[in-house]
């Protein structure tokens, strides 16, 4: 149900800020190709346990980076690990301190970035009739470049619709 949330969202966003002044200048900051983007995880802020999800969510997006070929990822591991190396939570760094101590251990692993990618679930849920609802996501997704602190954030919806037999049994439309 969330890949196609997730793979327009994120070929959105690479859209925006591939088409924007960054294009011009193919190269990142160090004078290399590609741009590379440091994912900093899902947060989940929906009705829903995402369980296993939150890992295909990460996958799907990781792998539009990948396939944008515009674009660079960081290894996951290298992020978790430079992360609790900084002992840091992905919102800390929005604080310049906490935001150079982050760039400054990735640098010391050899893993440069240029941007920060923040992705947020979100969800509203509407009844009626007390036994049928409907619950809608909202993916949304944040770019920041680390450079100059400014970003480009994209987001999409779907909406899952549940109704109860008279059995007890949830249908999914």
């Amino acid at each position: 149900v969330f890949e196609p949330l997730v793979r327009k969202a994120v070929d959105d966003l690479l859209a925006k800020e591939s088409s924007g002044a960054i294009q011009q200048a193919a190269f990142n900051e160090q004078g290399t190709f590609p741009k590379k983007i440091c994912f900093c995880g899902i947060e989940n802020a929906s009705a829903e346990e995402l369980g296993d999800f939150k890992e295909q969510l990460y996958e799907i997006i990781d792998q539009q980076i990948i396939g944008a070929q515009v674009y660079a990822p960081i290894s996951r591991r290298f992020v978790e690990a430079g992360l609790r190396e900084g002992r840091l939570r992905p919102d800390e760094l929005f604080l310049p301190n906490n935001q150079r101590t982050f760039v400054e251990i990735m640098e010391q692993q050899g893993n440069p970035f240029d941007y920060l990618l923040f992705a947020k679930l979100t969800s509203g849920t509407t009844r009626s009739n007390g036994s049928d609802y409907q619950r809608d996501y909202l993916l949304t997704l944040e770019l920041v470049n680390i450079h100059n602190g400014t970003s480009q954030k994209t987001s999409e919806t779907i909406r899952k619709g549940y109704h109860k037999s008279v059995l007890g049994k949830v249908k999914h439309y």
